[in-house]
């Protein structure tokens, strides 16, 4: 993302706006990885308290303490192994403000992350579209104001119409981030696939200030970047999965592609060892996985 959105954007929705109030108080270690845009070769892990606000986080160690405002990162996320001594702690959240680097390994990484992401997104007003396709349709929806809420599985979308929406990590199949007019205006806009209550494909589009864009990517793509995996798969697995995808009932399948019902079951036995179907009762009617509705839309974009 760039400076100028972020910090702009961060300080109208962050720093500047509202009552500050505390998001977390918890321990742990920090470091300064990059200066300047010089990685710092020599760094090594401070103990500390971490105080995180929803405008500011606060390192404190015995050497004093570092302020940083969120309304001035640039972006969350990647890692900086600068030596032996970073690398051995596996869990850590990156900062990036302008050419620097900041590292934050609380004792609670998980806890953390998403309170992070709280701090950056809660109660924060952006534009939805719900559901924008269905089942592989584009569905005539509008655009509506809507209010954001981080949750430790994901997070949840209100509109101004009353609808509630919810985007779970591990729901997430494909994850992209276009342009698009939203209200008369072009504007980034998140592309989020997952399903809906009965389990139908949909998506859900996301739009706002280019910072607020970036960050609810970086968190939706925790669960989407899991979700991915790379499988090799059959040209008859590829049929199946997208007709699955296509709203067709696993047990229409066969007569769909005028396959045999034994051979149907193959596929499905294979897919679901793959992760990429699941099986949702022993008469073997089954259901996409975020991993297989992935597969399944990148296959019909190569049709």
């Amino acid at each position: 993302m760039s400076d100028s959105s972020q910090r702009n954007g961060g300080g109208g929705q962050g720093a500047g706006g509202g009552e500050e109030y505390k998001v977390a108080d918890t321990r742990g270690k920090f470091a300064q990885a990059m200066k300047a845009g010089r990685k710092l070769n020599d760094v090594g892990w401070t103990n500390g308290r971490i105080v995180l606000s929803n405008k500011r986080v606060v390192l404190v160690g015995n050497g004093g303490k570092r302020t940083i405002a969120l309304s001035s990162v640039d972006g969350i996320g990647g890692r900086y192994d600068a030596n032996q001594e970073i690398q051995r702690v596996s869990n850590y959240v990156s900062l990036r403000i302008d050419d620097d680097a900041f590292l934050i390994a609380a004792e609670e990484h998980e806890e953390f992350r998403t309170d992070l992401y709280r701090a950056f997104l809660d109660r924060k007003v952006i534009k939805a579209r719900h559901p924008a396709i269905k089942g592989g349709v584009v569905q005539d929806t509008e655009w509506e104001q809507a209010r954001v809420k981080v949750e430790a599985d994901g997070i949840s979308i209100a509109q101004q119409s009353g609808a509630f929406v919810r985007l779970e990590l591990d729901d997430i199949g494909t994850l992209e981030e276009t342009e698009r007019t939203v209200m008369d205006e072009k504007a980034a806009v998140i592309e989020a696939e997952h399903t809906d209550d009965e389990g139908t494909s949909v998506q859900t589009y996301l739009s706002g200030e280019p910072w607020l864009v970036a960050v609810i990517k970086s968190y939706l793509g925790q669960g989407h970047d899991r979700n991915r995996g790379a499988v090799e798969l059959s040209e008859s697995e590829r049929e199946v999965l997208m007709a699955l995808y296509s709203g067709v009932s696993s047990f229409e399948v066969p007569n769909f592609l005028g396959m045999s019902v034994d051979r149907v079951e193959e596929i499905f036995e294979r897919l679901i060892e793959a992760e990429v179907l699941e099986e949702v009762r022993t008469r073997r009617e089954v259901a996409l996985e975020p991993r297989g509705r992935n597969i399944a839309s990148e296959a019909m974009n190569e049709q």
